[in-house]
């Protein structure tokens, strides 16, 4: 049980991206409102942020710059970290034109709990 306990600590980046996915994924799956629904999808891209981030990441590694002084350095891999700036843009981007969405279906329905609009939905249906 220590040795487990000992290779958590070690790796806690992996464990702290694991409870806030899970964080996320319980928001997205408990929850009816489609604004807080895109709040755990949103928790969940962080996680998942900061567990490519952690991969790229060396102990006792620097930064990825050439140094004359010291060419036996040990550097840090920056593609993960380059990768993620990328996908954060592209998060930020699909979340507004997610809220967007939000907003226009709450105009439409006056409401963003998907459980009234399916009951609302099923009134039109039926008539």
């Amino acid at each position: 049980m220590r040795e487990l306990i000992d290779k958590l600590i070690v790796n806690y980046p992996y464990v702290a991206a694991l409870i806030i996915f899970v964080i996320g994924a319980m928001t997205v799956l408990t929850r009816s409102n489609v604004f807080k629904k895109l709040l755990g999808i949103n928790i969940m891209e962080s996680a998942i942020f900061i567990m490519f981030v952690a991969s790229g990441n060396i102990r006792g590694g620097s930064a990825p710059i050439l140094n004359g002084n010291n060419s036996e350095a040990l550097f840090i891999n920056p593609l993960p970290s380059a990768l993620m700036l990328t996908g954060i843009v592209v998060s930020v981007s699909v979340s507004a034109f997610a809220l967007a969405l939000i907003l226009r279906l709450y105009r439409s329905y006056g409401t963003t709990d998907l459980r009234r609009i399916a009951l609302m939905g099923n009134e039109v249906a039926d008539k």
